[in-house]
Protein backbone atom coordinates (compact mmCIF):
# COMPACT_ATOMS: atom_id res chain seq x y z
CA UNK A 1 0.00 0.00 0.00
CA UNK A 2 1.19 3.36 -1.12
CA UNK A 3 0.47 6.41 1.08
CA UNK A 4 1.47 10.42 0.87
CA UNK A 5 2.66 12.30 4.05
CA UNK A 6 0.19 15.25 5.27
CA UNK A 7 1.36 18.18 4.08
CA UNK A 8 0.30 22.19 4.47
CA UNK A 9 -0.47 22.79 0.61
CA UNK A 10 -0.54 26.83 1.52
CA UNK A 11 3.27 26.65 2.65
CA UNK A 12 5.83 27.06 -0.20
CA UNK A 13 7.95 24.05 -0.94
CA UNK A 14 10.65 24.47 0.96
CA UNK A 15 8.45 25.62 4.10
CA UNK A 16 6.30 22.31 3.16
CA UNK A 17 9.43 20.02 3.49
CA UNK A 18 10.46 21.72 6.65
CA UNK A 19 6.74 20.85 8.00
CA UNK A 20 6.43 17.53 7.06
CA UNK A 21 6.48 15.02 10.14
CA UNK A 22 9.45 13.66 9.04
CA UNK A 23 12.34 15.19 8.24
CA UNK A 24 14.54 13.79 5.59
CA UNK A 25 17.03 15.46 3.06
CA UNK A 26 18.66 13.86 -0.17
CA UNK A 27 22.27 12.52 0.25
CA UNK A 28 24.65 13.04 -2.87
CA UNK A 29 28.16 12.03 -2.61
CA UNK A 30 31.42 11.88 -5.01
CA UNK A 31 33.09 8.63 -3.77
CA UNK A 32 36.84 7.86 -4.71
CA UNK A 33 38.49 4.80 -3.94
CA UNK A 34 42.06 4.22 -4.73
CA UNK A 35 43.29 1.34 -6.37
CA UNK A 36 44.20 -1.75 -4.79
CA UNK A 37 46.91 -3.10 -7.31
CA UNK A 38 48.33 0.42 -8.27
CA UNK A 39 48.34 2.33 -4.75
CA UNK A 40 49.55 5.24 -5.51
CA UNK A 41 46.49 6.39 -7.98
CA UNK A 42 42.55 6.56 -7.61
CA UNK A 43 39.73 4.80 -9.70
CA UNK A 44 37.38 6.55 -11.46
CA UNK A 45 35.34 8.41 -9.26
CA UNK A 46 30.89 7.55 -9.29
CA UNK A 47 28.35 9.21 -7.54
CA UNK A 48 25.93 7.42 -4.86
CA UNK A 49 22.35 9.23 -3.62
CA UNK A 50 20.52 7.95 -0.97
CA UNK A 51 18.54 9.53 1.65
CA UNK A 52 19.62 10.82 5.49
CA UNK A 53 17.29 11.02 8.35
CA UNK A 54 17.84 14.17 10.40
CA UNK A 55 18.25 13.02 14.09
CA UNK A 56 19.23 16.20 16.06
CA UNK A 57 20.60 19.56 15.98
CA UNK A 58 22.99 19.47 12.29
CA UNK A 59 23.01 15.79 12.99
CA UNK A 60 22.06 13.88 9.61
CA UNK A 61 22.12 9.78 9.86
CA UNK A 62 22.78 7.68 7.15
CA UNK A 63 25.13 4.74 5.88
CA UNK A 64 28.35 4.50 6.02
CA UNK A 65 28.38 3.53 2.11
CA UNK A 66 27.08 6.80 1.54
CA UNK A 67 30.31 8.49 2.98
CA UNK A 68 33.00 5.75 2.68
CA UNK A 69 36.11 7.40 0.00
CA UNK A 70 33.83 10.48 -0.51
CA UNK A 71 35.56 13.17 -1.88
CA UNK A 72 32.36 15.59 -1.83
CA UNK A 73 29.18 15.22 0.00
CA UNK A 74 26.16 17.28 -0.19
CA UNK A 75 22.77 17.30 1.32
CA UNK A 76 19.55 18.80 -0.67
CA UNK A 77 15.84 19.57 0.42
CA UNK A 78 13.39 17.13 -0.97
CA UNK A 79 12.44 19.46 -3.70
CA UNK A 80 16.16 20.13 -4.59
CA UNK A 81 15.70 23.87 -4.46
CA UNK A 82 18.38 23.93 -1.47
CA UNK A 83 22.10 22.33 -2.16
CA UNK A 84 23.98 21.99 1.51
CA UNK A 85 27.82 20.86 1.61
CA UNK A 86 28.32 18.21 4.10
CA UNK A 87 30.78 16.53 6.30
CA UNK A 88 31.42 13.17 8.37
CA UNK A 89 31.48 13.78 12.38
CA UNK A 90 30.94 10.13 12.67
CA UNK A 91 31.48 6.98 10.86
CA UNK A 92 31.14 3.25 11.90
CA UNK A 93 31.89 1.33 8.91
CA UNK A 94 31.50 -2.01 10.11
CA UNK A 95 28.25 -1.22 11.64
CA UNK A 96 27.33 0.50 8.10
CA UNK A 97 26.38 3.90 9.98
CA UNK A 98 27.41 7.59 9.50
CA UNK A 99 26.56 11.12 11.11
CA UNK A 100 26.70 13.99 8.86
CA UNK A 101 26.83 17.81 9.42
CA UNK A 102 26.60 21.24 7.63
CA UNK A 103 29.41 23.18 7.23
CA UNK A 104 28.22 26.71 6.93
CA UNK A 105 26.65 28.43 9.43
CA UNK A 106 23.20 29.55 7.79
CA UNK A 107 23.39 25.79 6.76
CA UNK A 108 23.60 24.89 10.31
CA UNK A 109 20.68 26.84 11.05
CA UNK A 110 18.51 25.55 8.42
CA UNK A 111 19.17 22.07 9.79
CA UNK A 112 18.72 23.12 12.86
CA UNK A 113 15.31 24.79 12.14
CA UNK A 114 14.06 20.94 11.01
CA UNK A 115 12.37 19.01 14.00
CA UNK A 116 14.86 15.57 14.78
CA UNK A 117 13.19 12.47 13.53
CA UNK A 118 12.86 10.38 17.21
CA UNK A 119 14.17 6.35 17.45
CA UNK A 120 11.11 3.79 17.73
CA UNK A 121 11.35 1.33 20.09
CA UNK A 122 12.50 -1.68 19.25
CA UNK A 123 10.66 -3.47 16.86
CA UNK A 124 8.92 -6.94 16.97
CA UNK A 125 7.99 -10.02 14.33
CA UNK A 126 4.60 -9.24 12.81
CA UNK A 127 4.86 -5.66 13.22
CA UNK A 128 4.26 -2.77 10.36
CA UNK A 129 6.70 -0.25 9.43
CA UNK A 130 7.00 1.94 6.33
CA UNK A 131 9.48 2.42 4.15
CA UNK A 132 10.65 6.01 3.37
CA UNK A 133 11.15 7.05 -0.60
CA UNK A 134 11.30 10.16 -2.23
CA UNK A 135 9.74 10.66 -5.91
CA UNK A 136 10.62 13.11 -8.58
CA UNK A 137 8.73 15.31 -7.69
CA UNK A 138 9.87 15.65 -4.07
CA UNK A 139 6.92 14.27 -2.35
CA UNK A 140 7.60 11.38 -0.23
CA UNK A 141 6.59 8.13 -0.74
CA UNK A 142 5.85 5.98 1.68
CA UNK A 143 5.40 1.93 1.65
CA UNK A 144 3.99 -0.31 4.38
CA UNK A 145 6.03 -3.44 4.82
CA UNK A 146 5.57 -6.18 7.43
CA UNK A 147 9.11 -7.43 10.02
CA UNK A 148 9.11 -10.98 8.80
CA UNK A 149 12.44 -11.54 10.82
CA UNK A 150 15.92 -10.58 12.34
CA UNK A 151 19.72 -11.71 11.66
CA UNK A 152 22.76 -11.22 12.38
CA UNK A 153 24.55 -10.43 9.57
CA UNK A 154 27.20 -8.58 7.69
CA UNK A 155 26.20 -5.71 5.67
CA UNK A 156 29.23 -3.78 4.34
CA UNK A 157 32.85 -4.92 5.87
CA UNK A 158 32.68 -8.50 5.87
CA UNK A 159 33.15 -10.17 9.10
CA UNK A 160 31.64 -7.70 11.36
CA UNK A 161 28.30 -8.76 11.88
CA UNK A 162 25.26 -6.51 13.42
CA UNK A 163 21.16 -7.36 14.12
CA UNK A 164 19.50 -6.56 11.18
CA UNK A 165 15.28 -6.19 10.28
CA UNK A 166 13.79 -8.92 7.64
CA UNK A 167 11.25 -6.71 5.57
CA UNK A 168 8.86 -8.42 3.28
CA UNK A 169 7.59 -5.32 1.27
CA UNK A 170 7.10 -4.21 -2.15
CA UNK A 171 8.91 -1.11 -2.76
CA UNK A 172 8.56 1.15 -6.10
CA UNK A 173 11.60 2.37 -8.44
CA UNK A 174 12.34 5.95 -7.06
CA UNK A 175 15.18 8.05 -7.16
CA UNK A 176 18.10 8.31 -4.49
CA UNK A 177 16.97 4.99 -2.60
CA UNK A 178 20.35 3.67 -2.05
CA UNK A 179 19.97 4.43 1.69
CA UNK A 180 16.40 4.84 2.75
CA UNK A 181 14.94 5.39 6.47
CA UNK A 182 12.34 3.05 7.83
CA UNK A 183 9.83 4.46 9.94
CA UNK A 184 7.27 3.53 12.82
CA UNK A 185 4.59 5.68 13.70
CA UNK A 186 6.97 8.13 12.03
CA UNK A 187 10.02 7.34 13.66
CA UNK A 188 12.89 5.53 12.83
CA UNK A 189 12.91 1.94 12.81
CA UNK A 190 15.96 1.35 10.75
CA UNK A 191 17.72 2.55 8.16
CA UNK A 192 17.96 -0.20 4.56
CA UNK A 193 21.67 -1.95 3.49
CA UNK A 194 19.80 -4.20 0.97
CA UNK A 195 16.92 -4.83 -1.01
CA UNK A 196 16.07 -8.04 -3.62
CA UNK A 197 13.02 -6.75 -5.94
CA UNK A 198 12.76 -10.67 -7.28
CA UNK A 199 11.62 -11.46 -3.05
CA UNK A 200 10.58 -8.21 -2.50
CA UNK A 201 12.43 -8.43 0.92
CA UNK A 202 14.94 -5.55 2.39
CA UNK A 203 17.24 -5.28 5.15
CA UNK A 204 17.68 -2.76 7.20
CA UNK A 205 19.74 -1.90 10.47
CA UNK A 206 17.56 -2.43 13.25
CA UNK A 207 17.10 0.34 15.61
CA UNK A 208 19.05 -1.08 18.70
CA UNK A 209 22.49 -0.46 16.57
CA UNK A 210 20.96 2.76 15.38
CA UNK A 211 20.72 3.95 19.05
CA UNK A 212 23.71 2.88 20.36
CA UNK A 213 25.44 4.39 17.46
CA UNK A 214 24.17 8.06 18.38
CA UNK A 215 24.42 7.41 22.00
CA UNK A 216 28.34 6.39 21.08
CA UNK A 217 28.66 10.10 18.76
CA UNK A 218 27.25 12.26 21.26
CA UNK A 219 29.64 13.67 22.79
CA UNK A 220 32.24 14.26 19.24
CA UNK A 221 34.56 11.39 19.99
CA UNK A 222 33.10 8.25 18.89
CA UNK A 223 34.40 5.13 19.96
CA UNK A 224 32.48 2.29 18.48
CA UNK A 225 31.38 -1.14 19.49
CA UNK A 226 33.33 -3.44 21.44
CA UNK A 227 34.47 -6.65 20.30
CA UNK A 228 34.84 -10.18 22.49
CA UNK A 229 38.17 -10.89 20.11
CA UNK A 230 37.61 -14.90 20.11
CA UNK A 231 36.48 -17.27 16.59
CA UNK A 232 34.59 -19.97 17.20
CA UNK A 233 33.32 -23.24 16.23
CA UNK A 234 29.99 -24.88 16.38
CA UNK A 235 30.05 -28.09 18.60
CA UNK A 236 27.39 -30.06 17.11
CA UNK A 237 29.55 -33.08 16.22
CA UNK A 238 29.16 -35.60 18.76
CA UNK A 239 32.47 -36.97 18.93
CA UNK A 240 33.81 -33.37 19.63
CA UNK A 241 31.39 -32.89 22.20
CA UNK A 242 32.64 -35.99 23.87
CA UNK A 243 36.02 -34.86 23.75
CA UNK A 244 35.00 -31.38 25.14
CA UNK A 245 33.56 -33.09 27.98
CA UNK A 246 30.04 -31.46 26.82
CA UNK A 247 27.13 -33.06 29.10
CA UNK A 248 23.70 -33.47 26.61
CA UNK A 249 22.20 -30.80 28.28
CA UNK A 250 24.91 -28.64 27.64
CA UNK A 251 25.43 -26.33 24.49
CA UNK A 252 28.10 -23.84 24.37
CA UNK A 253 30.82 -22.62 21.04
CA UNK A 254 34.49 -23.91 20.69
CA UNK A 255 36.66 -21.11 21.12
CA UNK A 256 39.82 -21.96 18.42
CA UNK A 257 41.33 -18.12 18.25
CA UNK A 258 41.61 -15.66 20.42
CA UNK A 259 43.26 -12.24 19.87
CA UNK A 260 46.46 -10.38 21.09
CA UNK A 261 45.54 -7.95 23.46
CA UNK A 262 41.72 -8.42 23.29
CA UNK A 263 39.02 -8.22 25.69
CA UNK A 264 38.89 -12.05 25.70
CA UNK A 265 42.64 -12.22 25.76
CA UNK A 266 42.81 -9.85 29.24
CA UNK A 267 40.08 -11.53 30.71
CA UNK A 268 42.00 -15.14 30.64
CA UNK A 269 40.30 -16.58 28.20
CA UNK A 270 41.67 -19.13 25.82
CA UNK A 271 41.78 -21.02 22.89
CA UNK A 272 40.23 -24.40 23.65
CA UNK A 273 37.96 -23.22 26.01
CA UNK A 274 34.08 -23.69 25.54
CA UNK A 275 31.26 -20.66 25.95
CA UNK A 276 28.36 -21.53 27.75
CA UNK A 277 26.59 -18.41 28.74
CA UNK A 278 26.94 -14.67 27.92
CA UNK A 279 25.68 -12.83 31.13
CA UNK A 280 22.76 -14.64 31.44
CA UNK A 281 21.87 -16.15 27.99
CA UNK A 282 23.02 -19.90 27.41
CA UNK A 283 24.37 -20.50 23.86
CA UNK A 284 23.61 -23.48 21.99
CA UNK A 285 25.62 -25.86 20.31
CA UNK A 286 24.81 -23.92 16.99
CA UNK A 287 26.26 -20.16 18.22
CA UNK A 288 22.46 -18.92 19.17
CA UNK A 289 20.31 -17.63 21.79
CA UNK A 290 16.79 -16.85 22.48
CA UNK A 291 15.95 -13.22 22.53
CA UNK A 292 12.66 -12.22 24.06
CA UNK A 293 12.25 -10.24 21.00
CA UNK A 294 13.41 -12.16 18.24
CA UNK A 295 13.62 -15.53 19.15
CA UNK A 296 16.93 -17.07 18.17
CA UNK A 297 19.91 -14.58 17.47
CA UNK A 298 23.84 -15.43 16.76
CA UNK A 299 25.54 -15.14 20.21
CA UNK A 300 27.31 -12.14 18.65
CA UNK A 301 24.53 -9.90 19.67
CA UNK A 302 24.94 -9.90 23.12
CA UNK A 303 28.36 -8.58 22.59
CA UNK A 304 28.14 -5.81 19.64
CA UNK A 305 24.10 -5.67 20.23
CA UNK A 306 23.33 -5.60 23.76
CA UNK A 307 26.83 -3.51 25.04
CA UNK A 308 28.80 -0.74 24.68
CA UNK A 309 32.05 -0.07 24.76
CA UNK A 310 33.61 -0.44 28.52
CA UNK A 311 30.77 -2.74 29.76
CA UNK A 312 31.68 -5.68 32.05
CA UNK A 313 29.90 -8.56 31.30
CA UNK A 314 29.81 -12.09 32.60
CA UNK A 315 30.92 -15.24 30.24
CA UNK A 316 30.30 -18.97 31.40
CA UNK A 317 33.00 -20.99 30.26
CA UNK A 318 34.01 -24.80 29.88
CA UNK A 319 37.48 -25.72 30.23
CA UNK A 320 38.52 -29.44 30.64
CA UNK A 321 35.17 -30.52 32.01
CA UNK A 322 35.24 -27.91 34.51
CA UNK A 323 32.58 -24.52 34.44
CA UNK A 324 33.98 -21.00 35.56
CA UNK A 325 33.34 -17.17 35.22
CA UNK A 326 35.21 -15.14 33.79
CA UNK A 327 34.34 -11.33 34.17
CA UNK A 328 35.46 -9.15 30.75
CA UNK A 329 35.63 -5.79 30.31
CA UNK A 330 34.58 -5.26 26.83
CA UNK A 331 37.18 -2.93 24.80
CA UNK A 332 37.37 -1.86 20.78
CA UNK A 333 39.14 -4.66 19.12
CA UNK A 334 42.53 -3.97 18.17
CA UNK A 335 43.27 -3.84 14.19
CA UNK A 336 45.40 -6.84 13.00
CA UNK A 337 48.41 -6.97 11.08
CA UNK A 338 45.68 -7.54 7.96
CA UNK A 339 42.99 -4.82 8.43
CA UNK A 340 39.58 -5.88 7.32
CA UNK A 341 38.88 -2.92 5.14
CA UNK A 342 41.07 0.74 4.33
CA UNK A 343 37.66 3.22 4.11
CA UNK A 344 39.15 6.45 4.06
CA UNK A 345 42.78 5.65 4.42
CA UNK A 346 45.39 5.87 1.85
CA UNK A 347 47.05 2.87 1.13
CA UNK A 348 50.75 2.53 1.94
CA UNK A 349 53.17 1.52 -0.37
CA UNK A 350 56.62 1.52 -2.38
CA UNK A 351 58.02 1.25 -5.35
CA UNK A 352 61.52 -0.04 -5.82
CA UNK A 353 63.25 -0.61 -9.16
CA UNK A 354 60.35 -2.00 -10.06
CA UNK A 355 59.24 -3.88 -7.04
CA UNK A 356 55.77 -2.83 -5.80
CA UNK A 357 55.41 -3.36 -1.93
CA UNK A 358 52.15 -2.90 0.14
CA UNK A 359 50.63 -3.77 2.98
CA UNK A 360 48.01 -7.02 3.14
CA UNK A 361 44.66 -6.10 3.37
CA UNK A 362 41.13 -8.05 2.55
CA UNK A 363 40.49 -5.55 -0.33
CA UNK A 364 43.78 -7.18 -1.93
CA UNK A 365 42.61 -10.40 -1.35
CA UNK A 366 39.76 -9.80 -3.19
CA UNK A 367 41.49 -9.19 -6.41
CA UNK A 368 41.61 -12.54 -6.92
CA UNK A 369 37.63 -12.78 -7.60
CA UNK A 370 34.40 -13.92 -5.97
CA UNK A 371 36.15 -17.11 -4.94
CA UNK A 372 39.14 -15.41 -3.53
CA UNK A 373 39.28 -17.64 -0.30
CA UNK A 374 40.32 -20.30 -2.72
CA UNK A 375 42.38 -18.66 -5.56
CA UNK A 376 44.51 -16.40 -3.69
CA UNK A 377 48.19 -17.30 -2.91
CA UNK A 378 47.64 -20.03 -0.12
CA UNK A 379 50.54 -18.15 1.86
CA UNK A 380 48.23 -14.86 2.30
CA UNK A 381 45.43 -16.80 2.87
CA UNK A 382 47.40 -18.66 6.11
CA UNK A 383 47.90 -15.67 7.13
CA UNK A 384 44.43 -13.97 6.76
CA UNK A 385 43.15 -17.26 8.85
CA UNK A 386 45.87 -17.87 11.52
CA UNK A 387 47.47 -13.92 11.73
CA UNK A 388 48.91 -15.12 15.41
CA UNK A 389 51.32 -17.38 13.00
CA UNK A 390 52.64 -13.86 11.44
CA UNK A 391 52.28 -11.12 14.17
CA UNK A 392 55.19 -11.42 16.05
CA UNK A 393 56.83 -7.71 15.81
CA UNK A 394 55.01 -7.19 13.30
CA UNK A 395 51.73 -3.73 12.92
CA UNK A 396 51.13 -4.91 8.97
CA UNK A 397 52.04 -8.02 6.31
CA UNK A 398 54.25 -5.99 3.92
CA UNK A 399 53.85 -7.75 0.37
CA UNK A 400 56.09 -8.01 -2.97
CA UNK A 401 52.85 -7.54 -4.69
CA UNK A 402 53.63 -7.29 -8.09
CA UNK A 403 56.71 -6.72 -10.34
CA UNK A 404 57.10 -4.63 -13.09
CA UNK A 405 59.25 -5.57 -15.48
CA UNK A 406 62.40 -3.69 -15.57
CA UNK A 407 66.03 -3.49 -16.06
CA UNK A 408 66.48 -3.96 -12.43
CA UNK A 409 63.99 -6.75 -12.17
CA UNK A 410 64.91 -8.78 -14.64
CA UNK A 411 64.89 -12.49 -13.85
CA UNK A 412 62.48 -11.79 -11.05
CA UNK A 413 59.17 -10.65 -13.18
CA UNK A 414 56.74 -13.41 -12.10
CA UNK A 415 57.38 -12.89 -8.60
CA UNK A 416 54.03 -11.37 -6.70
CA UNK A 417 51.66 -12.23 -3.95
CA UNK A 418 54.53 -12.70 -1.63
CA UNK A 419 55.16 -11.89 2.15
CA UNK A 420 58.58 -9.64 2.28
CA UNK A 421 60.48 -10.56 5.70
CA UNK A 422 63.36 -8.61 6.00
CA UNK A 423 65.40 -6.06 3.61
CA UNK A 424 69.16 -6.01 3.72
CA UNK A 425 68.91 -7.56 7.06
CA UNK A 426 66.34 -5.65 8.35
CA UNK A 427 63.00 -7.19 9.90
CA UNK A 428 60.00 -5.41 8.20
CA UNK A 429 56.79 -4.29 10.75
CA UNK A 430 55.52 -2.04 7.47
CA UNK A 431 55.99 -0.18 4.74
CA UNK A 432 57.62 2.96 6.93
CA UNK A 433 60.31 -0.03 7.91
CA UNK A 434 60.41 -0.91 4.41
CA UNK A 435 61.42 2.71 3.42
CA UNK A 436 64.32 3.04 5.53
CA UNK A 437 65.70 -0.18 5.43
CA UNK A 438 66.23 0.23 1.32
CA UNK A 439 67.95 3.46 2.54
CA UNK A 440 71.24 1.41 2.84
CA UNK A 441 72.05 -1.18 0.38
CA UNK A 442 74.28 -4.12 1.15
CA UNK A 443 77.50 -4.74 0.00
CA UNK A 444 78.38 -3.59 -3.47
CA UNK A 445 75.37 -1.63 -3.48
CA UNK A 446 73.17 -4.68 -3.69
CA UNK A 447 69.41 -4.90 -1.60
CA UNK A 448 68.90 -8.04 -0.45
CA UNK A 449 64.73 -8.83 0.00
CA UNK A 450 63.93 -12.06 1.98
CA UNK A 451 60.62 -13.42 0.92
CA UNK A 452 58.54 -16.12 2.60
CA UNK A 453 58.33 -18.39 -0.28
CA UNK A 454 60.68 -21.07 -2.18
CA UNK A 455 62.63 -17.88 -3.91
CA UNK A 456 63.55 -16.80 -0.05
CA UNK A 457 65.69 -14.32 -1.16
CA UNK A 458 66.07 -11.56 -4.24
CA UNK A 459 68.93 -9.15 -4.93
CA UNK A 460 68.48 -5.58 -6.06
CA UNK A 461 71.07 -3.40 -8.05
CA UNK A 462 71.09 0.33 -5.64
CA UNK A 463 72.07 2.27 -8.74
CA UNK A 464 70.43 -0.04 -11.40
CA UNK A 465 66.80 0.35 -9.08
CA UNK A 466 67.34 4.25 -9.18
CA UNK A 467 67.83 4.70 -12.55
CA UNK A 468 64.60 2.90 -13.40
CA UNK A 469 62.65 5.03 -10.29
CA UNK A 470 64.07 8.36 -11.95
CA UNK A 471 62.12 6.93 -15.26
CA UNK A 472 59.06 6.25 -13.45
CA UNK A 473 58.62 9.60 -12.05
CA UNK A 474 59.74 11.32 -15.78
CA UNK A 475 56.77 8.86 -17.22
CA UNK A 476 54.25 10.11 -14.30
CA UNK A 477 54.44 8.57 -11.65
CA UNK A 478 53.10 10.99 -8.82
CA UNK A 479 55.34 9.71 -5.89
CA UNK A 480 57.41 6.41 -4.91
CA UNK A 481 56.25 5.53 -1.87
CA UNK A 482 53.20 6.89 0.92
CA UNK A 483 54.40 6.34 4.30
CA UNK A 484 51.33 7.46 5.68
CA UNK A 485 47.73 6.52 5.95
Amino acid sequence: MKFYLTILAAFSALTVWVSAEVSVLRVSSTLQSYNISQPWEKQAPYNRRGLGVVIGKNQILTTAEMVANATFIELQTADGEKSIPATVIAVDYEANLALLAAKDPEDIKFIESMKPVELATPSKLGETVQVFQIEDNGMPLLTNGIIRGTDVVSTFVDGHFFLNYEIKAAMQSAPNSFTIPVLKDNKLAGLLTSYSSKDQLLDATATEIISAFIKDAADGKYVGFPDLGVSIVRTSDENFRGWLKLTDAQGGVFINRVQRNSSAEKAGIKVGDVILKVADSAINRRGYYTSKNYGELYWSHLIRGTHVTGDEIQITLLRDGIELVKQVKLERPIEGIIPSHTYGKAPRYMIKGGFVFQELTESYLKLFGDDWKSRAPMTLLDALNHPEDYEKGKKRLVILSRTIPTKATIGYERIRATIVTKVNGQEIPDIPALIKAFKTPGENGIHTIELDNDIEKIYLDAETASKVEAEFLQQGLPALSRDKE
